[in-house]
């Protein structure tokens, strides 16, 4: 089972292929649509109009997946801290009702700000 108390995920960079979001497509509401998908070693986090699908890679062989839905009208909250100097790495935490914090950690690069503007765009809504 995934501990969706305090979920990090790290070292998160935009996806160069489709993968993640032809994986993460099969539970996609109907209308819904893939924004941002990000990805990290093994798991990966899908930004969509509607929710943040986070992807936990499981097994030796990596053919076990939990898909964690974590639906945007349910963030009360979120922090965006960009890279530095010393710190090349930026972050997101997002607060949930009834979840908890849920930060994801990007490498330089990753354009948090239209992320911040997505998330912005689902707490103001």
């Amino acid at each position: 089972m995934t501990d969706l108390e305090n979920m990090l995920l790290l070292k998160l960079r935009p996806a160069s292929d489709h993968r993640l979001a032809d994986l993460t497509e099969p539970i996609l509401a109907e209308g819904e649509r893939v924004l941002q998908p990000f990805q990290g070693i093994r798991d990966g986090v899908v930004f969509t109009d509607r929710r943040v699908i986070a992807v936990n890679t499981q097994g030796f062989t990596g053919k076990k997946k939990t898909f964690v839905s974590l639906p945007c009208n349910r963030i009360q909250a979120y922090s965006v801290e960009s890279a530095g100097m010393m710190d090349l790495d930026s972050e997101m935490q997002l607060w949930f009702a009834g979840l908890g914090v849920v930060t994801f950690e990007f490498i330089s690069g990753a354009d948090l700000a239209s992320l911040a503007r997505l998330i912005g765009e689902a707490v103001l809504a």
